[in-house]
């Protein structure tokens, strides 16, 4: 078992507090749920394949749980957190995670890899966002973070329909803040690099061969853009994300905060 915690958190205000994290079994999600955890944080983790949730549930111990969720599909997030709130009477943060990618020359872009990844990337954003609020305004207080990318703030090449995608969640981001700012309920995104995870794994492959070079030269190219110089780590962007959920950021909301490793500063 994954131990939950130190005996005295940096954030020790986090610790009681009970969280969703979608897309939550696996890369970012679970460094994310790992890091909450870690503060004292009773963890949901969501995902729609139930059973890697499971088993990360059951990884981190603490208390932390598993439901099955398709974030594109209204009925199944509303099922999904209302289970959640009656299995820990509530819930207080709620990190918009799951997402998706693919790659491909824009001019040779299918109306299906456009429409899956806006119903995952950006729509799953809306839905999530929208039930959790509703769940904060009635409990009178809450905190939201949605995971957005550097493509969200520059346009990648191979990558145009998932930069519109992140750029989108980025504005939404900045309007609902604004809207629920007045009942204390804050909404912000964290912004990460050329992270190592299994989506990264995919997309140097495709870019790869979309390009006509070696996989390893993806890899060194990435590295070479970072002036902090490596790839990125799932926990750097968790370890953000904590911070946002913490009173430490209690007058940031409506931010897309970079954790890029100085890709891209403003």
């Amino acid at each position: 078992m994954e131990h939950t915690g130190p005996a005295n958190p940096k954030f020790p205000e986090l610790a009681g507090a009970r969280a969703i994290v979608t897309g939550g079994a696996t890369g970012i999600g679970r460094a994310i749920a790992a890091a909450l955890s870690r503060q004292e944080v009773r963890v949901a983790i969501g995902d729609i394949d139930q059973k890697a949730a499971e088993r990360a549930a059951d990884e981190l111990g603490g208390g932390a749980v598993a439901f099955a969720v398709d974030v594109r599909q209204r009925e199944s997030v509303q099922a999904g957190f209302d289970g959640v709130a009656r299995m820990f009477g509530g819930y207080d943060i709620l990190v918009a995670n799951a997402g998706v990618s693919t790659m491909r020359h824009a001019l040779e872009l299918t109306d299906e890899e456009w429409d899956f990844n806006f119903a995952v990337n950006t729509r799953g954003v809306f839905l999530s966002n929208q039930i959790a609020a509703r769940h904060f305004v009635d409990s009178g207080s809450g905190t939201i973070v949605n995971t957005a990318s550097l493509a969200a703030k520059v346009g990648a090449p191979l990558l145009a329909h998932y930069s519109a995608s992140k750029f989108a969640v980025l504005g939404w981001t900045q309007a609902l803040a604004r809207e629920l700012a007045p009942k204390g309920i804050r909404v912000n995104a964290v912004c990460p690099g050329f992270v190592k995870t299994s989506m990264q794994t995919r997309e140097v492959e495709w870019e790869a061969k979309l390009r006509g070079i070696a996989p390893e030269q993806v890899i060194k190219e990435y590295i070479a853009q970072t002036p902090l110089g490596r790839l990125e780590a799932p926990e750097d962007v968790a370890d953000v994300v904590v911070f946002l959920c913490s009173n430490s950021a209690r007058f940031m909301t409506g931010q897309g905060v970079n954790v890029t490793g100085g890709v891209y500063t403003t």
